[in-house]
């Protein structure tokens, strides 16, 4: 009797893959002024950490195009996690060891970086390798994991320093480190198979003379400049619009953006398709205009807050829609595909904050101003898919 591979525990090791990527983002950002207390480091120095987090984690984006197919997805994603459980550990002692702490922290970042950048590339493919029905069901819970992860990171930390206090901090970090060690035997047992045989994708050169890629890379961009644009000056923008203390803005913040966003990204896999994927994606981009030009809009703090919330609702469909369109519109596209993908939703990620940020600070820190400029990324992300539209109607029906 032959037994059939299980899928679902490549589905669970892939969700906690992405549970292990929203604490490589999201962890060492609330030790920031811990950092600066404990090791006498200066606001500017802080402020390369994440920078040194993203431009890695985009070159490893960049870099994956040319070894992940020749080293093989099993061997990539085990080490992205073991790479991650090294990282975390690494930050608890670096910085004592070495004579300047901030290189111990920085050296660490680089670290658990080079693995997050790994997960972000590798278990969309190996999700989309399996042979599930209703993909893009299954690809929208598994990215919702980044969500609970995100909160799962924000609650969990306050609730442990609030118990134990911040001179613990070590510990908890070898206790997140627990997951990325314990997901690696997942990977290490689970099922896995290759998006194309060897050989079999368009390769990267072929890959970029698509006009077909740029539009689906434009779309990913877009996604990620409208996701990141608001969850990075939510918090800011809850304390400026509503005058709340910066507890409660993290919480009616990011943490209430990721919950919606999570949410999102489950009931569009509960609804299992039977909506068409690029309908839902465009309703969802018109709610994000809307959402944006609310929060900038409105005279009412309450309205731009829930302007601010509903905007994480809107945006939770388009990164793993992408993706799923992607597979579909160009299924030869490979490994090479989903890491120009990663790739461009990393550089969204970084022109949309720093979009807001520009505008506020022309219009004299005035945050309202940076949305309403963010309100673009959405916009162009609803005419993109209506082009995408357009040209699937000369060869395929409507998803």
């Amino acid at each position: 009797m032959t037994v059939q591979p299980n899928y679902n525990k490549t589905l669970r090791a892939c969700c906690l893959g992405y549970v292990t990527q929203a604490i490589c983002a999201n962890f060492a950002p609330l030790l920031f002024l811990t950092f600066q207390k404990t090791y006498r480091i200066s606001l500017g120095q802080i402020a390369l950490i994440p920078s040194v987090f993203f431009l890695t984690q985009l070159l490893v984006d960049l870099a994956a195009t040319g070894f992940v197919d020749r080293v093989g997805y099993r061997a990539c994603v085990v080490t992205a996690h073991i790479l991650s459980a090294a990282g975390l550990g690494m930050l608890t002692i670096l910085p004592d060891m070495l004579p300047a702490p901030f290189w111990g922290i920085l050296l660490a970042v680089v670290v658990y970086a080079v693995s997050s950048g790994l997960i972000e590339v590798l278990v969309s493919p190996i999700v989309e390798a399996c042979p599930f029905e209703n993909k893009a069901s299954r690809m929208s819970l598994l990215h919702s994991f980044y969500c609970w992860g995100m909160v799962a990171v924000v609650l969990g930390s306050t609730l442990f320093f609030a118990l134990f206090g911040l001179e613990n901090w070590r510990i908890l970090t070898l206790l997140w480190a627990l997951i990325p060690l314990y997901n690696t035997f997942n990977f290490l047992t689970c099922p896995i198979r290759r998006l194309v045989e060897n050989g079999a994708g368009l390769g990267v050169r072929r890959l970029l003379r698509l006009p077909l890629f740029w539009l689906l890379c434009l779309l990913m961009a877009c996604s990620g400049a409208a996701e990141n644009a608001m969850t990075q000056w939510a918090s800011a923008f809850a304390e400026t619009a509503a005058g709340v203390p910066k507890a409660i803005g993290d919480l009616a913040g990011p943490c209430l953006f990721a919950l919606l966003m999570g949410l999102a990204r489950v009931l569009t896999a509960k609804a299992g398709g039977k909506a068409g994927l690029r309908p839902l994606m465009l309703a969802c981009g018109a709610l994000c205009v809307a959402c944006y030009l609310l929060a900038s809009l409105s005279p009412l703090p309450v309205l731009s807050l829930a302007g601010c919330g509903l905007c994480g609702f809107s945006v939770g469909i388009m990164w793993p829609g992408t993706i799923s369109l992607s597979a579909r519109a160009c299924p030869a596209g490979g490994t090479a595909m989903f890491a120009f993908l990663a790739l461009a939703g990393d550089l969204g990620g970084i022109l949309g904050p720093l979009s807001v940020g520009f505008a506020a600070d022309r219009a004299g820190g005035d945050l309202k101003m940076g949305f309403l400029l963010a309100a673009a990324f959405p916009a162009a992300l609803v005419l993109g898919l209506t082009a995408l539209r357009e040209k699937d109607r000369q060869t395929s029906p409507e998803s």
